[in-house]
């Protein structure tokens, strides 16, 4: 059977419409949106990045995005409180190409990471999470800044052990608890030292996708090429990609590397 945008459409449509939501197909973007009925609020489908997706992976694309629609549309029918819900607030790393507000309109809250990554701020539901907005900010009282600590002394609090592997002389550290926040790690600026203090090379992090965290310790320029080949395959199979761009670490401070061959050079 050969997927088209229509068909895609008339499957998710059977999958999370019930009666209190309704949807719109737009032709021209080649979305498919889902909204609740009494607030407006809902979530726009791609409908070819996930017919990209049921190509390679057939009924799991589909199941994955139900769900992940579904989490975020009963996170928005739902009320949010964070008074005395500290605790689930976390930064998430997304993509520069990850909007800076939502469908309606709203501004995300977030800071500049580097040249391929933000910083986002979430409220943790349990198996997903709400990105905090200005509108709940001001609905909660709360500024930017208190909502920023927190979520960054939140993020060190979590695991941050590490499986091993040795390639080619070269030590790959990977973080992957399957939490949401594993690319957030990168947040946590005690770990980085710690980790940079272990580096008898040069230390490289990467964050292809929300759920894993690579840190490499690279002693030849195969390494490099190894990083590169490993960063890519992450990002192509991430649920939530992020980049597929190394950086260097130094000094606290995050460069993006370009690798060709065995040559790297930096922005």
């Amino acid at each position: 059977m050969k997927m088209t945008s229509r068909k895609m459409k008339d499957e998710l449509e059977k999958r999370l419409i019930n009666a209190s939501r309704t949807s719109y197909y737009d032709r021209d973007k080649d979305t498919y949106r889902i909204e609740n009925k009494e607030s407006g609020k809902g979530i726009t489908i791609s409908l070819p990045d996930i017919v990209a997706k049921w190509e390679i992976h057939k009924e799991k694309a589909i199941e994955e995005v139900v769900y992940y629609t579904e989490e975020g549309l009963q996170a928005m029918e739902g009320a949010l409180i964070l008074e005395g819900k500290e605790k689930n607030i976390f930064p998430v790393i997304r993509s520069t190409s990850f909007p800076k507000e939502s469908s309606e309109g709203i501004p995300f809250l977030f800071d500049e990471h580097t040249a391929e990554t933000r910083v986002y701020y979430a409220f943790d539901l349990g198996s997903t999470y709400r990105i905090i907005d200005e509108q709940l900010m001001q609905k909660e009282q709360w500024d930017a800044k208190r909502i920023k600590e927190i979520a960054l002394f939140n993020v060190r609090s979590l695991s941050t052990d590490m499986k091993t592997d040795s390639v080619a002389g070269n030590i790959f550290y990977f973080l992957n608890k399957n939490d949401g926040y594993d690319a957030s790690r990168i947040l946590n600026e005690v770990f980085l030292k710690q980790m940079e203090k272990k580096i008898k090379g040069t230390m490289a992090v990467a964050v292809p996708h929300q759920d894993v965290l690579i840190i490499a310790d690279v002693q030849n320029d195969t390494g490099y090429d190894i990083l590169a080949q490993m960063n890519m395959s992450f990002f192509a199979s991430g649920r939530v990609p992020i980049t597929a761009l190394s950086f260097l670490y130094e000094n606290g401070e995050f460069e993006p590397i370009f690798i060709l061959g065995k040559n790297k050079k930096r922005n």
